[in-house]
């Protein structure tokens, strides 16, 4: 078992980069998406401070605008595809049907086995905060062995428990893409919900321990150009994280929340004006301080109005979700103006 520790999702990308660096480390494997390079051994990562969960690397160019909404999605309970291809239009590649995904996490932490099972999960660690039975299921048995779907979920089950009044999280993954999955989208989802689970519980935040069976990275241009890169010496590297902001300020209406601002999203008619997502209250001041202009910064870059997009931007009020905006936007603007004289 190869063991990872580090503080952020930062410094875990560049600890992933270079473990595939070295050929003794992996063996080539084939798989359905094509060759990869796949570590010897089960990977684990541990998070000291999983609260920094924005990945900077600006090889990589990580979607921020998407991350987060997938995280608040996930949290809302929902299974539905129109949401999150606003942000990101590839993931109707993953769908059945052409509506919803098959292996969405938050429908099977909610939906899946006819009941919620994280109500369950807080109530057994509020009963008993020794207890080792907070275990969350995603991989359902019976639906997904030798199932054909395209979208059958890679991470399977969670464990909560606390320790020294901090709650602890372990997520369990059969198949880890390191590049998109464990370092990018993955790290951003399960520390969200673990922050959100801390706060219902009352408890902090602890470490967060992600074991990927099967660690890997596919062999295609980007992988090409992060090993040259590490190689250079010009991997993104951060001496310090910039500031963060509570995602939980009112446990019990939280999931309420989420669920409202994801049907906002569903309601939002894209073609009007850029500033179109109207603010909205919320007991829960994440929603109102990021990611309502969050919404309407992405909104002003698909109608390629960055100059108001970066107005947006400089109202979010978490440092590390500005940054990482604003070198997203960043490199689209530069991007279409190279495109477009």
């Amino acid at each position: 078992m190869k063991v990872i520790k580090v503080n952020n999702v930062n410094d875990a990308f560049n600890e992933g980069v270079a473990l595939f660096q070295l050929a003794g480390n992996y063996r080539k494997q084939e798989s359905r998406n094509g060759v990869t390079l796949e570590a010897n051994e089960p990977v684990t990562t541990v998070y000291a401070r999983p609260w920094e969960r924005v990945l900077f690397d600006k090889t990589r160019d990580a979607n921020p605008f998407f991350h987060l909404i997938e995280a608040i999605w996930m949290i809302a309970g929902s299974h539905e595809l129109d949401p999150i291809i606003k942000f990101n239009a590839g993931m109707v590649q993953f769908s059945d049907d052409g509506e919803t995904l098959n292996g969405a996490y938050g429908y099977r932490w909610m939906n899946q086995f006819d009941f919620d099972q994280i109500p369950y999960i807080i109530n057994i660690l509020k009963q008993d905060p020794d207890s080792r039975r907070a275990v969350l299921q995603m991989w359902d048995a019976v639906n997904d062995l030798e199932n054909s779907s395209k979208d059958v979920p890679c991470n399977t089950n969670i464990y909560f428990k606390i320790r020294d009044n901090k709650l602890q999280m372990t997520v369990c993954n059969r198949s880890n893409d390191m590049i998109w999955g464990a370092y990018g989208a993955n790290v951003v989802h399960m520390s969200v919900l673990q922050e959100y689970i801390a706060a219902a519980l009352g408890v902090e935040m602890g470490t967060y321990y992600q074991v990927s069976d099967s660690f890997h990275i596919y062999e295609n241009p980007q992988w090409e150009k992060l090993k040259n890169n590490a190689r250079l010496g010009i991997l993104t590297k951060f001496m310090w994280y910039p500031s963060t902001l509570p995602l939980v300020s009112h446990s019990e209406s939280f999931v309420y929340e989420c669920q409202h601002f994801i049907e906002r999203l569903c309601k939002l008619n894209w073609n009007l004006d850029t500033n179109t997502f109207d603010s909205v209250s919320y007991r829960n001041s994440f929603f109102n301080k990021v990611l309502e202009p969050m919404v309407n910064a992405f909104i002003c870059h698909k109608e390629r109005n960055y100059v108001k997009a970066q107005q947006f931007i400089s109202e979010i009020k978490a440092d590390d979700w500005e940054a990482a905006c604003t070198n997203w936007i960043h490199a689209r603007r530069t991007n279409y103006e190279n495109k477009n004289g």
